[in-house]
Order: structure tokens, then sequence, then C-alpha cells
């Protein structure tokens, strides 16, 4: 077999020494070098690999294959790029001089980006080296960045911006990450926790997925989870977990759907104030199978648009 150089790239989100059989046999047959110290070094010889700190050369590496025939380079985290591309020229100068394979000995797991956010987030909220600003924030102060990062979101959805709803998904999950940050802080949960208690709380409420519970519609489905949600949270009243903070019309219609799913015949608010007048237009929008929030969101829109063009001529 012709001399090799084997660029072994491992995801430095996974646990060092988690390697496919592939990587295994060869770190066990062939020196192995690298850059520098690390886990993944540390845990490759305590293996029994023969692992090596060179300088990250080609002509380091080329003294090896002289020396060993094959040898095997653990790349650093971000691939060894510039490496890999020096050492190509080299060999493509030199045919037949050795082979440069590459090969991945773990990837990255799905997710395994949301592991980098709270490392960054980490770092951010460092006593001494983070952001200051981030530090003296609390659950209250970021309230606000919540709905306005969650309304950018919705308007991008309703514009049908794939890009931007790219971007403010972004946004949306900064504010988890932060306010988890914060709560590991000052009540001892963790962004494990919320995320455990998320994986928990899907598998009860699906049991037609993770169970043996069969459901034959949609509407079942959805009756089927509320009937498991109101076991869970104990609650005494229909109408109790409505978020009181969202928007008006949004509120009166989440009401009148929690006592039209309840089966309870209470009638709306009666009067001539003004109040009693809107939300007898948002009972008869939810009759209509209409939405009254986003009606007049769409009006309001459209009032906009007018302003401008008025502006303008």
């Amino acid at each position: 077999m012709s001399a090799r150089v084997v660029l072994l790239v491992t995801s430095p989100r996974l646990p060092a020494g988690v390697l496919t059989a592939q990587a295994w046999d060869l770190v066990r047959a062939h020196p192995v070098l690298a850059a520098a110290e690390s886990e993944q070094a540390q845990a490759l010889r305590a293996a029994g690999a023969t692992v090596t700190v060179v300088p990250a050369t080609a002509d380091s590496l080329l003294a090896a294959i002289a020396e060993h025939g094959t040898v095997v380079w653990l790349a650093a985290p971000d691939g060894d790029e510039q490496l890999a591309r020096e050492l190509g020229l080299r060999l493509a100068r030199e045919p037949g001089l050795a082979e440069l394979e590459l090969l991945y000995g773990s990837w990255d797991p799905p997710g395994a980006r949301l592991l980098d956010a709270v490392t960054v987030m980490d770092r951010l909220m460092h006593p001494e080296a983070g952001d200051p600003w981030k530090r003296a924030q609390t659950h209250h102060s970021l309230a606000p960045f919540l709905l306005e990062e969650a309304y950018e979101l919705y308007d991008a959805i309703r514009d049908d911006d794939t890009e931007a709803v790219r971007e403010e998904l972004g946004d949306v999950l900064l504010q988890v990450v932060l306010h988890a940050r914060l709560g590991e802080e000052t009540a001892g949960f963790t962004i494990d926790d919320v995320a455990g208690d998320l994986v928990d709380k899907l598998i009860r409420r699906n049991p037609h997925v993770f169970a043996d519970t069969v459901v034959g519609d949609i509407d079942e489905i959805i009756a089927n989870w509320e009937q498991i949600k109101k076991a869970e949270k104990a609650r005494d009243s229909a109408v109790d977990g409505v978020a009181l903070s969202q928007p008006a019309l949004a509120l009166a219609a989440k009401l009148l759907q929690r006592v039209a799913r309840a089966g309870l015949d209470v009638p709306p608010p009666s009067g001539d104030n003004l109040g009693a007048k809107l939300f007898a237009l948002v009972a008869k929008a939810q009759a209509e199978g209409a939405d009254a929030e986003a009606a007049l969101r769409e009006t309001a829109l459209s009032y906009m648009e007018a302003v401008r063009r008025a502006e303008r001529s």
C-alpha cells in the first residue's frame, strides 16, 4: 500500500473518544500526529494509540510519511483546512509521494449548533470577561424583548420571508437561551432542565406517537392533548392558564375558545361600552370562523399603506 496521510476530522461537540470503528482501527494501526494537546489526543492515548505533537506544517507530515509510510493527522476543531490545502499542493507537485485522504471519525449530531449557542452564552455571561449589559439583565427586564422578537418573527412568517424567518427564529432562540442562563444563576434550573421538561411534555402529550394509544383524526389528537394537559395542570377553571399579556382581541378570542371547548354556555359581556362592543365583535368573528386579531391587523396595515400613499402624493 502506498504512503498515506489520513486527515481525521472529529466533532468537537461530542465527548472525546467517541469515534467510528473505522477511525479506531486506523489510529490503533498507525502513528497519530496532532498540532497540540487536546482531550481527543488524551482519549486516543488512553485507548492505546500513539499520539505525537508536531508542527502543523506539510514538512512535518512529509517527514513522518518518510519514516512511517502512513500517518494519521488529528485535525483541530476547525478541520485544519489551511494545512490540508498546503499538503495537497505539495503532493500534487510530487505525484506518487503519498495519498491524502479525509476521514470523518465522528459527525455533529442534529442540533449540535445549539451546544455552540449555550457555549457562547456562557462566555457572554462570564463574571469578569462577559458582556456587562447581559449580566445586568433580569427576566423582567428582558420580557419586552421576548415579545418584540416574537412579533418580528410573526411579521416574517406573515410576509412569507423565509430568510427573515430563519433570522428571527435565531433572535427568539437567543431570548430562550439567555433566560435559561439567568435561571441557572437565580433559580437553579439550566437549559438542560428546560429542554428536558419540553421533551418529557412532548412524549406525554403525544401518546399516539410514543405509546400504544390509537387515535383517529387530527380533532381526536387535539382532544386527547387537551385531556392530558388538563390532567397535568389540575386547573379549576376552563380559563385558567390563558396568557393575560397577549393583545386584547387575541385574549378575548382565546377566552371564547376555551369556553366553547369546555361546553359552557356563558354569553359574552353586554352593554353599550366600547369593551363590550369589541368583545361582541370578537365573538361574532369567531362564530363565523374568522380571526379578529388577524383581521384588525390586516386592516391596520392597509391603513398604514394608505397613509404612505397620501404622504407620497
